[in-house]
């Protein structure tokens, strides 16, 4: 599990405020890394030229790709979320390739920080506060009907409402730990069968052959696999969190 471990780059000493240790760790590097490699494709791609090159046109296709998603699940009131779910899903999306990176073979290991729940868990309660935000200020205290479904029974409400409210409540967990859960499996994955490689070519080659590249060709499935999983989990987590927008918005 050292491939999840977060350390401080420059010492822990003298870096705490209020007893919480605030030093610049591996995790941080990685997400400062994310952000400016986010940053310098968003600028690339903003120069409005009327014959789009492949950096601009690359960026125009993932800001339409939000922009249609948001529309089709919050409709035109979403258009305004497109900065914010753009955000979040490339951010996403950059965080999980980066930790794929083969970069360990010049020396430098690349840090999933989107393997950790902490980060995950703090991405999920910044969709999760919007959502309240925008409930609570378009609908007020009406925002307390949507735990509880059209047409529900009066003598019904008393039940139904608490298994809704706990429901809602459970979503930013459900969406943190989506995310955490199958990052950190993939590159646990991808650890065992390395470590069945190395151990058995260093058995020998009767067992380099059997175990070893069997279990070679299987990683290079896995890592293809997991590229797919870098996607797919950063649309899931902008798709669930334009449903919940979606909720806050068109009450129900």
């Amino acid at each position: 599990m050292y491939q999840f471990t977060i350390e401080p780059l420059m010492g822990s000493d003298g870096w705490e405020i209020a007893g919480f240790n605030i030093a610049f760790t591996n995790s941080a590097l990685w997400m400062a890394i994310t952000t400016i490699l986010l940053a310098v494709f968003v600028a690339g791609g903003m120069k409005r030229e009327l014959v789009p090159g492949r950096w601009q046109m690359a960026v125009e296709t993932f800001t339409g790709f939000i922009d249609d998603m948001l529309e089709a699940n919050v409709g035109k009131a979403g258009r305004k979320y497109v900065p914010y779910i753009f955000s979040l899903f490339m951010f996403i999306l950059f965080a999980n390739l980066l930790g794929l990176l083969p970069v360990g073979v010049l020396g430098l290991h690349p840090f999933t920080f989107t393997s950790h729940f902490t980060v995950t868990g703090v991405l999920a309660i910044i969709s999760f506060s919007i959502v309240l935000i925008v409930g609570f200020a378009k609908h007020g205290f009406h925002f307390f009907s949507l735990f509880v479904p059209h047409g529900t029974p009066l003598p019904m409400i008393p039940i139904i409402f608490p298994i809704e409210l706990i429901s809602f409540l459970v979503r930013p967990f459900s969406l943190a730990l989506r995310l955490f859960v199958a990052m950190m499996a993939g590159h646990v994955l991808l650890k065992v069968l390395s470590s069945f490689v190395i151990d058995g070519t260093n058995a020998g080659a009767g067992f380099g052959l059997l175990v070893g590249l069997p279990s070679f060709i299987l990683m290079i499935g896995i890592s293809a696999l997991e590229i797919l999983v870098a996607g797919i989990q950063a649309y899931v987590f902008a798709l669930l969190t334009s449903l919940y927008i979606n909720d806050a918005e068109n009450l129900h």
